[in-house]
């Protein structure tokens, strides 16, 4: 059961002056964030800035400074049972077991919430059932996970995490191998999945229509620091895309959200 921090409207994700190093580097930079339990943010900026140290912070995976609290749990104090049973996350590379089928692979999700030396339960199996379902990975479920395409084996791996049944699913680029279709799959049922459960969702997304369409609020990172943050017609101009990615775009404001269009440079006699 959630507590006082995470009932309806409460701070899911709090961070202040966070920074992480990877290598001896700092690449994240004394971010402040705060996140509202149940609610969308779409993490974006250009490759290197630093969103993925800021996933692997959230979830404990990496060391950092400042102050943090993630679905009412301290990464880094907290054990890994506990962590695991707040935050789930997908990550953009995941590493595959050999020799572990589809279904098992799925099944893992479940380990935070089986006790040591207990066994899985029928609830554990029905929820595995239902996240099969729902991501049509019922016919990949007997196979080898190392068998799959880069998209099939992205679509598990969500799914493993959506087994979880986290708090706080964090999301690396949750689309990237996956062809239009099974992107709008994949995004329509985390997005389902978050306003019937008050899951709270931060998505590292390279794609700016989607990421806009999707996260009520973006946060912008450049060089491992926050330069925007807030909702997305305000976080998305022409003039900061430029600014921050160095790319020519076209912004259109439609009823599902801002849609970002690139544009080809002007050439002579065009």
């Amino acid at each position: 059961m959630r507590g006082d921090v995470l009932a309806a409207g409460g701070v899911s994700v709090s961070c202040r002056r966070l920074s992480a190093s990877r290598g001896g580097v700092e690449v994240l930079h004394e971010v402040d964030l705060n996140v509202v339990a149940g609610s969308w943010v779409s993490l974006v900026g250009p490759n290197g800035s630093g969103k993925t140290t800021l996933l692997h912070a959230l979830a404990g995976l990496v060391p950092a400074s400042g102050r943090l609290e993630v679905a009412g749990v301290v990464p880094g104090r907290a054990g890994r049972r506990d962590m695991a049973r707040a935050v789930a996350l997908m990550p953009q590379r995941p590493v595959v077991p050999e020799g572990v089928t589809v279904r098992e692979l799925i099944h893992l999700g479940r380990t935070p919430h089986i006790p040591r030396f207990g066994s899985e339960t029928a609830h554990d199996r029905e929820i595995v059932d239902r996240v099969v379902e729902r991501l049509e990975l019922e016919e990949f479920a007997p196979r080898l996970a190392t068998e799959l395409s880069g998209g099939e084996l992205q679509r598990v791996v969500l799914a493993r995490a959506l087994a979880q049944q986290p708090r706080v699913l964090l999301l690396d680029e949750p689309t990237s191998a996956l062809d239009i279709g099974h992107q709008q799959q994949v995004l329509e049922l985390v997005d389902s999945m978050r306003t019937e459960g008050e899951l709270t969702v931060i998505a590292a997304m390279h794609d700016l229509t989607s990421a806009a369409q999707y996260g009520e609020r973006l946060v912008l990172l450049e060089h491992g620091r926050v330069v925007a943050d807030g909702a997305p017609a305000d976080v998305l101009t022409a003039e900061r895309v430029a600014h921050v990615y160095g790319a020519r775009v076209e912004i259109l404001d439609r009823p599902a959200g801002r849609a970002v269009l690139p544009l080809r440079d002007d050439r002579e006699g065009r």
